[in-house]
């Protein structure tokens, strides 16, 4: 059965949430969350580096492991085009808005390891999407991953104006803050 490209977005915003359904990439989410401009230039690198990555692991798969019976290649090939995206992210970044280079610090390169990325060029794979289904599919993951990250970036920065009790403050209320987050998300399930 063949998803339409409104129940692929749906569902990737909200439904399947890649961190508040699937628990993927939860080091940035929990790490570059702590301000809303940071976590809007997280989510704006996080979809730039997935929507590449999805043309050009669907290329890869499609056009040369396919063909060559290779298939099993498939992870650390994938791996290897991230690492190259985010590289080009990063010098693009450097030069283009310093603040936000700087404002992101480790995180930035730590996107090549985020198994987010590489858990949706899987996905799309998995699913056997077309090209632009992986399209679709990956820029939603990334916008719905980005939604994730601003609100729970919003909701971290209303805490620290709250009176949250000593024991609870910092990671702990965080984590409860995060739980809650992905609770209302799953009343999405329903949907699609």
């Amino acid at each position: 059965m063949e998803l339409s490209y409104f129940a692929i977005i749906i569902g990737a915003i909200f439904v399947n949430n890649v961190v508040l359904a699937q628990f993927l990439g939860i080091c940035p989410f929990l790490g570059v969350s702590s301000k809303v401009d940071t976590s809007l230039g997280m989510g704006a690198a996080v979809t730039f580096v997935m929507a590449l990555s999805s043309i050009v692991a669907w290329s890869i798969q499609e056009f040369i492991l396919v063909p060559l019976g290779i298939e099993y290649m498939q992870t650390i090939v994938f791996i290897l085009v991230i690492a190259a995206l985010v590289q080009m992210v990063e010098i693009v970044l450097k030069k283009v808005s310093p603040s936000l280079y700087q404002a992101l610090g480790i995180f930035l390169p730590l996107i090549t390891t985020n198994c987010a990325v590489l858990g949706v060029a899987i996905l799309m794979i998995q699913k056997e999407f077309n090209l632009l289904q992986s399209f679709t599919y990956s820029v939603s993951t990334a916008l719905g991953f980005a939604l994730a990250l601003v609100i729970f970036a919003g909701l971290r920065e209303r805490l620290e104006l709250e009176d949250v009790p000593e024991a609870m403050k910092g990671i702990p209320v965080s984590l409860i803050v995060a739980a809650i987050l992905a609770m209302a998300f799953m009343g999405f399930s329903g949907l699609v």
